[in-house]
């Protein structure tokens, strides 16, 4: 099957998990920190999960499954220890529904994640292997560390700067693709978030002073 890439804005939107084992337990941790409202049916929880429930990170219904839980969700994720339940609660899910490692009875999978800051990267393989998924992004991993996370919050203010100081088109759009070439990506593995920043504001510097020189 070919998956359609797409990333959700879930800030405040109904998000429903179904278990409350390991696997329940990291689709809950990415719900939270993409600002879903989050729902956890289980009997029984993680460790991780109780602290979740204690801080009010999510709202707990301590119990299996019942008919209608996942009513009005906009996001479901099905994962109990029980087939029958997961295919219960495919079947009722009328939004995005995701049960755990069984993809004809999904709308949507669940890709491997890199998250650096505003920059991430999802990897898939369609389903076919999940386990080459996780060590292509363990491969990215390493090779994205935490400045590219770091140059993106410099680039949006001096984006922002850019856009304002920046009078001439043509020459405003040639510092903003400055900003993203690929010789600033290869700056910031060799030389070091920075020495790129400090040269990408000499170079805005320069830019404005020839501006207001001519007016």
């Amino acid at each position: 099957m070919n998956y359609y890439p797409v990333y959700l804005n879930l800030s405040g939107k109904r998000a429903v998990v179904a278990g409350g084992g390991p696997v329940a337990e990291r689709k809950v941790l990415s719900l939270i920190a993409a600002g879903a409202s989050v729902t956890v049916i289980s009997p029984a929880l993680t460790k991780g999960l109780r602290e979740m429930k204690s801080k009010g990170s999510i709202t707990h219904r301590g119990r299996a499954y019942r008919k209608g839980d996942v009513r009005g969700a906009f996001l479901v994720i099905a994962a109990t220890d029980s087939e029958e339940t997961n295919r219960l609660i495919a079947s009722e899910a009328s939004g995005l529904v995701n049960v755990v490692d069984v993809p004809k009875l999904c709308n949507f999978i669940a890709p491997s994640v890199v998250r650096r800051g505003s920059f991430v990267i999802a990897v898939s393989t369609s389903g076919v292997s999940p386990a080459l998924s996780k060590s292509i992004r363990k491969e990215l991993q390493s090779l994205y560390g935490n400045d590219i996370a770091r140059y993106l919050e410099f680039t949006k203010k001096i984006r922002a700067k850019a856009m304002k100081m920046i009078g001439d088109q043509r020459k405003r759009e040639a510092f903003l693709k400055v900003l993203g070439s690929p010789k600033v990506l290869t700056a910031l593995r060799e030389e070091g978030l920075s020495e790129v920043r400090d040269a990408v504001t000499r170079q805005l510097a320069r830019i404005i002073q020839k501006e207001t020189g001519r007016k």
